[in-house]
């Protein structure tokens, strides 16, 4: 935290907890006392009324505001989630800037509205299922950031799914990153691969190694990060039982553009970038499944049923 935020901080705890000492302050922001007999100094001189009460700390003259932004309940928790959210999944820089902007949505709150969002965060949770306390993870998304913010480019050492046999595919690439998504359950960063000339999403969980080049890049004019109409060329077919539809919905990958209800089953059609993308997914339904196209898919889905009877007549 900088200083100009931190003297915008002091004020905001003042604020909200009457009076602190110096030593409270200073284990707050982390910072030596000294710095806090510095800051308070700096604010008085700038017209904020500051009472130091020997023994007890400082306190805001009675009075004293900031002007308040005002919010809803309802725009209130869905900050603090989130911030939540943010506090979970991110690198320790956002995850404390994610705690100060809980402490500051707080802070602005009447006492009324505080209430109301207590009540509210205590009956509505944000958990993210792929919480991890992977420093390494942490420290790659808090490389990507800087290297989005700096314009970049970045060498991986990226372990893909796809490729390479059943161990799959390891890859040194260089890439421009434009920017990360959260999809599903994992962080993704979506760049330009120079190896494959083209935007291609790198999970982030599958990056071994990264180094920030020196080269820089600029993002092409008109780039969305999250793309409506992007090209997909690839398009799969697959016809599901009625039995199963609706959970087949719960799960459906965001590659699905549209269905079709027929006697024997509802066909959805997807458009991928690759066969791999569903063939996973597709193979987890079993018999409840049956891909219509591409053929290349479908005798893929054969030859790896083929190979699980094989396994289990061994047995």
């Amino acid at each position: 935290m900088n200083r100009v935020d931190r003297l915008l901080a002091i004020v905001l705890e003042l604020q909200a907890k009457g009076c602190l000492r110096a030593e409270d302050l200073a284990a707050t922001f982390e910072v030596s006392k000294r710095s806090i007999y510095r800051d308070i100094q700096a604010l008085s001189e700038t017209g904020v009324p500051i009472v130091a009460v020997p023994g007890q700390g400082y306190s805001l003259a009675e009075g004293y505001f900031l002007p308040p932004l005002r919010f809803t309940a309802d725009e209130a928790i869905i900050l603090l989630l989130g911030a939540d959210f943010m506090a979970q999944n991110f690198d320790a820089e956002y995850r404390a800037a994610a705690r100060s902007a809980e402490s500051k949505i707080g802070v602005v709150l009447s006492e009324r509205l505080r209430d109301q969002v207590s009540d509210l965060q205590q009956s509505m949770r944000f958990v993210a299922v792929n919480h991890t306390n992977d420093p390494e993870q942490k420290l790659l998304l808090q490389q990507l950031r800087r290297a989005i913010v700096q314009r970049k480019t970045v060498r991986i050492h990226y372990h893909s799914k796809s490729g390479g046999g059943h161990g799959g595919e390891r890859t040194v690439r260089e890439v421009d990153p434009y920017g990360i998504v959260f999809y599903g359950q994992a962080w993704s960063v979506v760049a330009y691969c120079y190896l494959r000339q083209d935007i291609r999403h790198f999970r982030i969980d599958r990056i071994r190694n990264l180094t920030v080049l020196s080269t820089s890049f600029e993002r092409p004019e008109g780039f969305e990060l999250v793309q409506k109409n992007f090209d997909l060329p690839t398009t799969v077919r697959a016809m599901f039982r009625k039995e199963i539809v609706h959970w087949v919905r719960e799960e459906q990958p965001f590659y699905l553009v549209s269905e079709v209800e027929r006697p024997e089953g509802v066909v959805m059609t997807f458009k991928t970038r690759r066969d791999d993308d569903l063939f996973q997914w597709l193979l987890g339904w079993g018999a409840q499944v049956q891909v219509l196209e591409p053929a290349s898919l479908r005798q893929r889905i054969q030859q790896t049923a083929a190979a699980i009877l094989d396994t289990y007549k061994s047995l």
